[in-house]
């Protein structure tokens, strides 16, 4: 079985790094409820800069797993829920191959092997 993706290799390495780091699994998590936000209402959450938080909301932008639109004077973010079941079913695929591998060397193993002279 070989894990397939409609992405280039860059665009999955930037969909897994902005979900390694646990201020943008939060940020994805609280928008994906359907509550988009303004990257000043997202700021007040955290214990950083606006700045800070305004470079993690362009990491998951970049990712995919947010957009942003403005609305007056802020910057609303809403999340990509698409993306994220995305990367889910990527995992699911590698979960899969590897079940199959080991299933496969578990039979191995239980071949009865012939005995040592």
């Amino acid at each position: 079985m070989v894990v397939r993706s409609h992405l280039s290799a860059a665009a999955l390495d930037r969909l897994f790094h902005a979900l390694a780091d646990t201020t943008r699994r939060d940020i994805v998590t609280r928008l994906l409820g359907g509550n988009d936000a303004s990257v000043s209402t997202l700021a007040a959450r955290y214990d950083m800069s606006f700045a800070a938080v305004q470079k993690h909301v362009a990491v998951l932008e970049e990712a995919g797993l947010v957009t942003k639109r403005p609305q007056g004077r802020e910057r609303i973010v809403r999340g990509n829920p698409q993306r994220l079941a995305y990367a889910r079913q990527l995992l699911q695929q590698l979960e899969h191959l590897w079940t199959c591998r080991f299933s496969q060397l578990d039979a191995v193993l239980a071949e009865p092997r012939p005995p040592k002279e």
